[in-house]
This record gives C-alpha cells, sequence and structure tokens, in this order.
C-alpha cells in the first residue's frame, strides 16, 4: 500500500510544544495573558488598532455584524464560491444574503456582478462580505469604491489570506473589519481559532462584550483586577466565543514563523506552477506584484483536455496516495440555499463552471521537497494517462 499524502498538515514545531506546556503548568487555560499577548502582536503585524481573538472565524464574523447592527431584513451581499461559514451568519440575525458570482480569473467576488446586486437591492444593502479566495486578494479598491457609494460596511472574509497583500499592504487592513481563521488547515493553525481585526474603538468595544455573553468586563480582568472578582454585569446577550490561552499559546509561536510558513507555500507552489505549465490545466492567478498566502493550490481542468472528469481526477490522485480536496461546492448546489433562495446554476453561471473543474492539491509548509516531487509526478501521470 503506497503512503497517503494528506491534503493538509499543521506545521507545528518545538516552541509551540513549549508555550503550551508552559501555559498548562501557568494554571490559565482560558482567555488570559496568552491570549493577550496574542492579540497584541496580532494587531501589531496587520498594522490595525484591536485585534480580538475568538474561537472561531464563524464566531468572529457573527460578532462582526452584530457589531455593526445587522438585524431582521437587512441585506448582505457576498459570493457563493466559499464555505457556508460565510453566509450562515447573515441568518443568525434573519438578515437576508444576497449571492453574487465571481470573476473566472481570480474566483474572487466579482465587481460587476457586486455592482448589479447593489444597484438591484439600492439603500438595502448594509454590509459586503467580500473572500479572498485561496489567499489571493479581491479587488477591494473597487470594493471599497462600491461600498462607499451605498452605504455600505466592508466586512473582509480573510480566512485564507494571511499574510496576503494587496497593493503591498496586509489584507485585513482594508475593510471596516476582516476576520482570519486559525483552523487546522489554515498557514498560522492554533487547531480552532480566528481573530477580527479592526480600528473602530466602538465596534472593538462591542465584540469584546459579545464574545464573552455580554459581560462587560471579560474573565481575564475579574481575576486580575484590584475591583472585587465576584462581580460583573451582563449588559447584552451574548456569546461564548472566547479563545483559550492553549490555544493562543499555539498562535503566538507561529506568528512568528508566519512569513517563513508562507515562504514555503510560496516555493511549493512555483514548483507547481512549473511543472504543470504543459498540462492541460489552468492553474490559480497570482498577482506579480503582491503577496499571495497559497492557503489553496487549484488546478482546474481545461474543457476537453482529458478524458476523464474532476472527479475521476481526484479518484486517480487518492489511488496513487495524494490526498486532495474541492474548494468549493458552490452554497448555491447545498440544499438550504438552493432551496431557500431559490438559487439555480444558471444564476451564477461561472462558479457552477470552475466547480465542476477544480480541484485543490495538498501546498503546506511542512511539506517535504520529496512529497512535492510526489504530487507533481503523479498529477502529470494523470494528466498523461487520461490526455486525447
Amino acid at each position: 500500500m503506497v503512503d497517503f499524502l494528506p491534503f493538509a498538515r499543521p506545521d507545528i514545531g518545538q516552541d509551540e510544544i513549549d508555550e503550551v506546556v508552559h501555559t498548562l503548568q501557568s494554571g490559565w487555560l482560558t482567555t488570559g495573558p496568552q491570549t493577550r499577548r496574542f492579540e497584541s502582536d496580532f494587531a501589531a503585524y496587520i498594522g490595525r488598532k484591536h485585534a480580538i481573538a475568538v474561537n472561531s472565524a464563524t464566531a468572529g464574523l457573527h460578532l462582526a455584524l452584530e457589531a455593526i447592527g445587522i438585524a431582521e431584513g437587512d441585506k448582505v451581499i457576498t459570493t457563493v464560491y466559499t464555505f457556508t461559514a460565510s453566509a450562515e451568519v447573515i441568518r443568525y440575525f434573519n438578515a437576508t444574503p444576497v449571492f453574487v458570482d465571481i470573476d473566472p480569473i481570480t474566483k474572487n467576488i466579482s465587481v460587476a456582478a457586486l455592482k448589479q446586486a447593489l444597484a438591484q437591492h439600492r439603500g438595502e444593502v448594509k454590509a459586503i462580505i467580500p473572500v479572498h479566495f485561496g489567499g489571493l486578494a479581491c479587488d477591494m479598491d473597487e470594493l471599497l469604491q462600491c461600498a462607499a457609494e451605498h452605504g455600505a460596511s466592508v466586512l473582509e472574509d480573510a480566512a485564507h489570506a494571511l499574510p496576503t497583500t494587496y497593493h503591498q499592504k496586509l489584507v485585513g487592513s482594508f475593510g471596516d473589519m476582516a476576520v482570519f481563521s486559525f483552523y487546522a488547515t489554515k498557514t498560522l493553525a492554533t487547531g480552532e481559532g480566528g481573530m477580527i481585526v479592526t480600528n473602530n474603538d466602538a465596534w472593538a468595544n462591542r465584540i469584546r462584550t459579545m464574545r464573552l455573553h455580554g459581560i462587560n468586563r471579560d474573565v481575564f480582568d475579574r481575576y486580575s483586577s484590584s475591583k472585587p472578582s465576584w462581580f460583573y454585569e451582563v449588559v447584552a446577550p451574548g456569546y461564548k466565543y472566547n479563545l483559550t490561552d492553549v490555544a493562543s499559546a499555539i498562535g503566538i509561536h507561529q506568528l512568528k514563523k508566519l512569513d517563513m510558513m508562507q515562504g514555503q507555500r510560496e516555493h511549493i507552489a512555483t514548483v507547481y506552477r512549473e511543472q504543470f505549465a504543459d498540462l492541460p490545466l489552468d492553474l490559480p492567478y497570482a498577482d506579480p506584484n503582491d503577496r499571495h498566502s497559497w492557503h489553496l493550490f487549484t488546478i482546474q481542468l481545461q474543457p476537453g483536455g482529458l478524458s476523464i472528469d474532476r472527479d475521476a481526477f481526484v479518484e486517480k490522485l487518492m489511488g496513487l496516495g495524494i490526498g486532495t480536496s474541492v474548494h468549493f461546492i458552490p452554497l448555491h448546489r447545498h440544499p438550504y440555499w438552493r432551496d431557500t433562495y431559490d438559487l439555480r446554476d444558471d444564476d451564477f453561471p461561472v462558479a457552477t463552471d470552475v466547480y465542476r473543474r477544480t480541484l485543490s492539491l495538498p501546498i503546506y509548509s511542512a511539506m517535504t521537497p520529496e512529497q512535492t516531487e510526489r504530487v507533481v509526478q503523479a498529477v502529470r501521470r494523470v494528466c498523461h494517462d487520461h490526455s486525447h
């Protein structure tokens, strides 16, 4: 049996392990000094005033929408070419998601489709959630201009986009708020976790309160301040979205290694791009003047280029011991979104076409050159065996 190469694997070293052990020995496991340190380091890295740690990017998007006052009947624009979290948080408020198609080259939100949706729902759109697909920045200049013209907030879904740049500035420093993911497959991984960044003091204060039951000061304050530790006030019906110090201990050292880990991913992406250039595959777009996080490396089968379809391609790679994934099954293909909002393939022709031809290859900083070469040879072999 051939060794199986997983689709993703976190890059955890001794520094993270030692910090976790130190945290366990400190007796402080929940949100405390390590989370404060992680937040401070992260805010400095992105260049934003506030960074608020949460237990997932989904929680972060929920809190961000809550902070700007999303309510029942409001409309929020996002793309169908994303994970369900980008849209489900809109439904938490009984607000209405407005779905738009993607650009065929970048796979990010189509600016033309966005403008059309804003015009169609004039005055009703409270926020836009652009998704930086795979680690490539959206066209933020156009997005922010559209949002400003229509009075909509921009909440960046930056789950894939650390450390991505747009015009040499880090993603996360453009929208009103941005939310990052530290899920196990991400460049910076804490297992579960996320971070909200913003320069808005009022929103940051609201998010800090709402991430822990609507209590007006967090647990760390209660146990480290001079006020009576038993006293707190609930000022709103909040949530349980705080990040543990154990996770933050990992995050502190992952952040220190972030640029190195992105560099490793970039190297693998470069190898792939060189080795696949002569194959009947469309390779992911990257702006030569900016940094792509390379959270994903997607390949698209060119129409008519091979005698097998995407599903068979995935199976063939599996047989060669290569783990893959598909990003994404568009939201209009899922029963809940399809049936609730009467969505059809014809409504999103680009996303539908891209989905049918796309798969994601392993790309992570812990991959060895030998493992990268295995992926290259497997892809080349499948293409060779099934070319017309």
